[in-house]
């Protein structure tokens, strides 16, 4: 499959405010190892290639333990997370899969018993922030690895 379009040069107004949106989503009060394994996970729920390659190798850069990178699939089943993060990931899951009937309230107070009420709403930012990424990438079909040597991710060294 080939990139359909470059929707940074066909549209860069709309691409700033959209990168804006996702840098003050990611300045808050979510520590940035829960940030990482958010995009990866919603990244994996939506099909977006492009961005689980990027995230995960940020996420590396960022000291993200490899063992921890495989069994974020299985984040349920895994013992490498902390009941902070397992909240974390089931809050992003939730919304990006959302139910017909919206979030559930036994989810939401099993994550209010994690996150205070201002970091839920910041988690809530983050997880709008990557699948807004995750469909705009997946629409015109962005190459994994694509952008690495321009972003600073061939420092990653996972090639």
């Amino acid at each position: 499959m080939s990139e359909r379009l470059d929707y940074q040069k066909q549209a860069p107004a709309l691409f700033k405010k959209l990168l804006d949106y996702s840098m003050a989503a990611h300045a808050t009060t979510i520590e940035e190892p829960i940030q990482d394994l958010i995009a990866i996970r919603a990244s994996q729920l939506n099909g977006c290639g492009f961005c689980v390659d990027m995230h995960v190798k940020q996420a590396t850069i960022h000291g993200e333990r490899p063992l921890r990178l495989h069994h974020l699939a299985v984040w349920r089943e895994s013992t490498l997370f902390s009941p902070r993060e397992r909240a974390a990931l089931a809050w992003t899951e939730v919304l990006t899969q959302l139910p017909v009937h919206g979030v559930p309230d036994e989810l939401y107070e099993r994550v209010r018993g994690q996150l205070s009420e201002q970091e839920i709403l910041d988690l809530t930012h983050a997880v709008m922030g990557i699948n807004a990424w995750n469909r705009i990438n997946i629409a015109f079909r962005s190459e994994p690895g694509s952008r690495d040597k321009a972003w600073g991710l061939d420092k990653a060294d996972l090639n």
